[in-house]
């Protein structure tokens, strides 16, 4: 039956929270998610809100379990949208009704009307499951339009829903087309096929093969993926404790560490998440948190160059890989061009995005070093604060194209994962990276990517990499951005590149 929930929304979030994670949480980790800042005592906020829910859930049975430490809600008997979106999608065979019923329950943003970006975890946890549910729905229209009976009639608006919510997939488009020939809209099913052709070009994204499909996107929310990650914990050289997660099924796929990483936040990401778990379909995908940040040990002594290359050794080491691609993003590039150089036959492909190999402090005139000291300084005075004022310096240059709710979240990410110390030390060794004297020595085939409009690292910099590394390939993908967005075409762009880029024979010497 249905119930009216609580109109206090904060109590209404602590609800939803808890049916979703479908687990035991600890009173401080809800008390940290909802009343991080406003009541003086949030323990006792907490224990207002669940004595209003209590009425609500219980209904003659014990539903809502709290004791001193953790709260969690028993889920029989209570139906769950998105649990039963997922049953629709597994179902062998395919329930009409079931899909449809999801489909309807999913047109809405998941859990409308409780945004509280104020309240930073769980902003970030919301834009986390909103995303899952997306790519969801277009799991769930995969199937619906494909694996159900329906008359050309009743298939067109689902299979034109389909391709709107999921543009790039030829399947989609394929589809649509084939609806329409069936309806005998054959100008129509043109139209389709050449702005799908067209829209695929702009994005720089290689033509489908013909008569191909693609496999359905994954449909696993962000939490149940984060549950996939194996994370891990090993020694740098120095004693540094490193941690490493490992992904997905495959060959290896190895990431630098770049500004900044947390295993745990980055697989949430509303930014770059689909496209760390685009390449986690079809690999082992191994990322790591760079010494002084996210997971790995905040409190130390060195951060420098040749300590980021060391602690790349060490995680692969740790893995067990013995050949592998590696894959660098920002400055992470330098540190894998490194690796490279010093392990050719570790190495077998390398993949660089928006890199470069020397900071701006090589050969910077005397105005430009001005302005960047000015930046570090900031950062170290008022990174930790509250008010983004001072992130934002460095958060704008990243993604020009970002909106404000994904600016809004890296720099609540930013102050998450580093402190101000560590930040503004990173800067300072980022600023004196030069590896131009190594990139003829690079052995691996290479694969340069770069931004057109990158504001941060300008377009003519990328090519001088790819020019000075012999044999190298330079791509440019339609983007003004530095970390590319997950939503943007660029992003899809990116990884087809990668894939094309892997599927290539390596011959050895």
């Amino acid at each position: 039956m249905a119930i009216d929930v609580p109109a206090s929304r904060k109590t209404r979030a602590l609800f939803a929270y808890l049916l979703l994670a479908d687990r035991p949480q600890r009173r401080e980790h809800l008390c940290d998610l909802l009343w991080d800042e406003g009541p003086d005592d949030p323990r006792g906020a907490l224990r207002w809100s669940l004595s209003k829910l209590r009425p609500v859930v219980d209904h003659g049975r014990r539903r809502l379990i709290a004791d001193r430490e953790a709260v969690a809600i028993d889920r029989e008997g209570i139906v769950v949208d998105l649990q039963r979106a997922h049953h629709a999608l597994d179902a062998e065979p395919s329930v009409a009704n079931d899909l449809l019923a999801a489909l309807v329950a999913l047109r809405e943003p998941l859990l409308a009307g409780l945004d509280m970006p104020r309240h930073e975890r769980f902003a970030i946890w919301l834009a986390a499951e909103r995303a899952a549910a997306e790519r969801l729905r277009r799991s769930l229209l995969h199937r619906f339009v494909v694996s159900i009976a329906l008359s050309p009639e009743d298939r067109l608006p689902w299979a034109r829903e389909w391709l709107e919510a999921d543009p790039f997939n030829a399947d989609a488009a394929l589809q649509l087309q084939e609806t329409l020939q069936q309806l005998g809209r054959q100008d129509d099913a043109k139209v389709v096929k050449r702005s799908f052709a067209d829209a695929v070009t702009e994005a720089g994204l290689p033509p489908p093969l013909a008569g191909t499909r693609e496999p359905p996107i994954s449909a696993l929310p962000s939490h149940d993926m984060l549950q996939r990650q194996k994370i891990q914990f090993c020694k740098a050289r120095d004693g540094v404790r490193l941690a490493y997660a490992c992904v997905g099924d495959g060959p290896p796929l190895v990431k630098a560490a770049n500004w900044l990483n947390h295993l745990e936040l980055d697989w949430d990401a509303p930014i770059w998440a689909p496209l760390f778990q685009e390449l986690a379909r079809d690999h082992m995908f191994v990322r790591y948190d760079e010494r002084g940040n996210g997971m790995s040990e905040a409190r130390v002594t060195d951060i420098n160059f040749e300590a980021f290359v060391c602690d790349l050794e060490a995680v692969v080491d740790a893995a067990g890989i013995d050949r592998f691609p590696l894959l660098g993003l920002s400055q992470g590039c330098a540190v894998a061009i490194a690796y490279a150089v010093r392990h050719p036959e570790r190495v077998s492909h390398l993949i660089l995005w928006g890199g470069y190999a020397a900071g701006w402090r090589i050969d910077a005139t005397p105005d430009v070093v001005e302005e960047r000291e000015a930046i570090i300084t900031l950062v170290r005075q008022g990174w930790g604060r509250t008010d983004a004022a001072y992130r934002q310096v460095v958060t704008a240059t990243f993604m020009p194209s970002a909106t404000a709710e994904e600016l809004d979240w890296f720099n609540i990410f930013q102050r998450q994962t580093v402190n101000a110390e560590n930040a503004a030390r990173y800067l300072e060794v980022f600023a004196d990276i030069d590896v131009r004297a190594i990139l003829k020595d690079v052995q691996a085939p290479t694969l340069v990517m770069h931004a057109r409009g990158d504001r941060r690292i300008p377009l003519a910099t990328g090519g001088e990499l790819a020019a000075e590394i012999p044999g190298a390939e330079f791509v440019t993908l339609d983007s003004d951005n530095h970390l590319l967005l997950g939503r943007e075409p660029a992003s899809l762009a990116f990884v087809a590149h990668v894939r094309q880029f892997l599927s290539t024979p390596v011959l050895l010497g």
